[in-house]
């Protein structure tokens, strides 16, 4: 600014018109600022080209510093983007639903999750008010409550069967974060929990009251008779082993949940166990009169527990006997085809309808609990059967019909196969 006005009000003095030489070199340092604006203006609005003019002075200490904030701001923006963009990410991934809310308790975002719980859907439901979508009175109180220390658990709006824990957590500008999880497994272990407790107290009551009640005529001296006497302890002595098995039956339960999968294992002889068990069922036959057959491929071996494996087959054979008619027949079978290793046990007895086999191996589960309990049943065998197979990476598959028998297949994978060079066998 010095050089150029000093130098117009010299040359304007040299030819006489020091005034006009000043106010033209004014009107070109206004037009210079107007012409940078003019530059400055186009950059702004060319916002892809990201270089700043070139200009002397002022004006490009301005573009500079104009260019270097952009370029912060540009970096911050980056930052900000892909810090939203993981958040969005790590959160739509998780299991749980999530849904951002305002003060107002309308929907600012919610992840996939949200979904499939909550019915949620991303076009229409963002903005409106949460309570308005999930219509239930107890959610509406707990919004309105402010109380958030404790969850709310509640039946799922899609699902009946599925049960829900709904957790807020503030945070920021009085905003709140929905998180709803699925507890449908817990509640089915309480559940579980609270059956298993009701069935043990009901198994265990019955030889109770019947041994008490022997114990109680002894005392008073009803059963002084020997013949009487021997009945009540024959009795007494039938229950007492009931209650023992049941008491075994279920610490193998809880030792087969508890223990860590095939910790330890070798190789089972399984054609030998399954001729002890054969002797084993015509003995509980005895006068039953059932004919139990055997066909087993003696060369074919399993990797695990052999008392385990011994367990899980003896349940479904005494079973076998004990529910098929008198005369029935009972056909043993292990073998190996092209895919697997198979154990089948096939009665021709009255069969089993279709709505309670996939029911068969929970606890205490039965189909004719009069029967079951007549011949000294658990309804622990099938349990075991299935968490002894579930050890050895096997499955349990069972095909019945009413009045044609049942079939009960164990299928094992070549993953636990031993062989051995021996012949075939019936």
């Amino acid at each position: 600014m010095a050089a150029l006005f000093g130098g117009a009000l010299l040359l304007g003095w040299l030819v006489g018109v020091p005034h006009g030489a000043f106010t033209l070199a004014l009107i070109v340092y206004l037009g210079w600022h107007l012409y940078n604006l003019y530059r400055l203006e186009r950059w702004y609005q060319r916002r892809k080209k990201r270089e700043p003019p070139d200009a002397a002075g002022i004006w490009g200490e301005a573009f500079n510093h104009i260019y270097q904030l952009q370029r912060s701001n540009r970096q911050r923006k980056k930052r900000l983007a892909s810090i939203l963009s993981r958040f969005n990410e790590s959160t739509a991934a998780l299991p749980d639903a999530t849904v951002v809310l305002t003060r107002d308790d309308c929907i600012e975002w919610f992840n996939k999750a949200a979904k499939r719980y909550l019915g949620l859907q991303a076009k229409q439901d963002i903005g409106q008010r949460i309570d308005n979508l999930i219509r239930h009175s107890r959610f509406s109180e707990f919004l309105a409550r402010g109380d958030f220390s404790e969850p709310l658990e509640l039946v799922s709006p899609l699902d009946e069967q599925r049960y829900l824990s709904f957790r807020v957590v503030p945070y920021g500008n009085k905003q709140k974060l929905l998180v709803v999880r699925d507890i449908s497994r817990l509640k089915r272990l309480e559940r579980t929990r609270s059956d298993f407790v009701a069935n043990v107290s009901h198994e265990l009551r019955t030889p109770l009251t019947v041994v008490r009640g022997y114990l109680e005529n002894m005392i008073d001296g009803a059963a002084h008779e020997a013949k009487q006497r021997a009945q009540c302890l024959q009795q007494m002595q039938a229950q007492t082993e009931r209650m023992i098995h049941l008491v075994e039956d279920l610490l193998m339960l809880s030792r087969l949940e508890n223990e860590e999968k095939m910790v330890a294992c070798s190789a089972v002889a399984v054609p030998a166990i399954l001729v002890a068990l054969l002797d084993d069922a015509r003995t509980l036959s005895g006068k039953r009169g059932h004919h139990v057959t055997l066909e087993s491929d003696t060369s074919v071996w399993l990797k695990g527990r052999e008392r385990e494996l011994s367990s899980a087959f003896s349940n479904l054979i005494f079973n076998a006997v004990l529910y098929t008619p008198n005369g029935g027949h009972i056909a043993l079978r292990w073998y190996r085809d092209d895919e697997n290793v198979c154990f089948e046990v096939q009665d021709d007895g009255v069969g089993i309808a279709a709505q309670h086999v996939h029911r068969l191996t929970e606890r205490f589960y039965r189909v004719d609990a009069g029967r079951s309990r007549e011949y000294g049943g658990t309804g622990l065998g099938l349990a075991i059967v299935k968490h002894v197979l579930d050890r050895h990476e096997a499955r349990l598959e069972i095909e019945s019909q009413p009045g044609r028998g049942s079939l009960f297949r164990c299928v094992f994978t070549k993953s636990v196969l031993v062989e051995r060079d021996a012949p075939r066998v019936l």
